[in-house]
């Protein structure tokens, strides 16, 4: 089996993942010109991003039956209502109008993420091969171009608002790109209404989702202000520090592709957790901008590999008749990390500032190794 007949295989699923990686990564290459288009401060940039989580919570927990009823349908749906919903921020003036765009967004990726997991979840179970990092690898790849581009074009003087509709745009293009994908759910989301939920296996995967998620999102929102603010880049070069956090994530995941079928994966993902926290570590405590990319580099590389392998440890021990309800129970625990690591880092900003908070990421990781992958490894 070669990558490019493994890429055949989940081209649907990864259009989507494209899809959102095209919408985050623009929102990462312009958090600094958003945070002062709608006069934010970063602790009101921190809670208009909980509010989003609300509404990624809610939407996620409703995914298994929107996508039954769907059916092949699912994916091109939910890609649509993101394109459309990442029309918004770039339009907001106040940070009401921000957290009332960011809810709209996060609850469409919220659903196309729970439904593109689900269905690469069974692909990777019938075929047998290790397909989760590889997928998750083009979300990186294409959020480190978007936050590149992105950045370019705020430097260049693109508004704001031309950006998002740029981002929509091309995320209604690869919605097209998904249509056809017999989902997974048929068959086994078809019984899933009456299988329990294994929560004891849900909830470790879930909080390793959940940690990951917190640390990319926490980067991806706050490192381009880290570099501006703290050690004088430009916007280009704010954008950057997403970009290399895209890079590394994808090279990592790819590599990740390869280690899996060889290694155990509870090593993997405590090696990643600790590599990541030494990143977060080297970031905060940067004296200059280049110290800050390496760190943030550092950073994508450990953490890349930590919510496709906890998707895949979480896939392999289930029934079919039980993956899609757990695979999006286990994604809202996730979830819950990537839209509350910019509270964190708002809260944290405001009382000690980001080198602190960047800090505080690096401890979070820490516990995964020392705590939960141990226990894991029993399960």
């Amino acid at each position: 089996m070669t990558l490019l007949h493994d890429l055949r295989l989940i081209r649907r699923p990864v259009a989507a993942f494209a899809a959102i990686g095209v919408c985050w990564g623009a929102f990462a290459g312009v958090v600094p010109a958003l945070k002062l288009q709608a006069g934010m401060s970063d602790g009101a940039l921190g809670a208009a991003m909980l509010v989003a989580t609300f509404g990624a919570v809610a939407a996620m927990w409703l995914a298994p039956q929107a996508e039954a009823r769907l059916g092949r349908q699912a994916m091109p749906v939910f890609a649509l209502l993101l394109g459309l919903g990442f029309s918004l921020p770039g339009l907001a003036g106040s940070t009401a109008q921000f957290a009332a765009a960011m809810l709209v967004c996060a609850a469409a990726a919220g659903t196309l993420d729970v439904a593109m997991n689900t269905h690469l979840a069974g692909l990777e179970a019938r075929s047998g091969r290790p397909l989760m990092n590889l997928a998750h690898a083009s979300y990186s790849l294409v959020y480190a171009g978007a936050a590149l581009a992105a950045g370019i074009a705020r430097g260049a003087g693109l508004p704001v608002w031309a950006i998002f509709l740029g981002a929509g745009a091309v995320t209604l293009l690869l919605a097209l790109a998904t249509r056809g994908a017999k989902a997974a759910a048929e068959p086994e989301t078809a019984p899933a209404g009456s299988a329990a939920v294994p929560w004891l296996l849900v909830l470790p995967a879930g909080l390793v989702i959940c940690v990951g998620f917190l640390s990319e999102q926490a980067t991806e929102a706050w490192s381009a202000l880290h570099l501006e603010r703290n050690l004088g880049a430009d916007a280009v070069g704010g954008a950057l520090a997403p970009t290399l956090l895209g890079l590394t994530m994808g090279l990592g995941r790819l590599t990740g592709q390869g280690l899996v079928q060889r290694l155990d994966v509870g090593r993997v993902m405590a090696a990643g957790a600790t590599l990541a926290a030494a990143g977060a570590v080297l970031a905060a405590l940067a004296p200059t901008a280049l110290m800050g990319w390496a760190g943030f580099a550092v950073l994508g590389l450990g953490v890349s590999v930590l919510a496709p392998m906890g998707y895949a440890w979480l896939g392999v021990r289930l029934q079919p008749a039980a993956r899609a309800r757990a695979i999006s129970r286990a994604t809202v625990v996730g979830y819950a990390g990537f839209f509350l690591g910019p509270p964190l880092m708002g809260g944290l900003s405001e009382l000690f500032g980001l080198r602190v908070a960047f800090g505080a990421v690096a401890l979070l990781l820490l516990v995964l190794p020392l705590v939960l992958l141990p226990v894991m490894a029993r399960r």
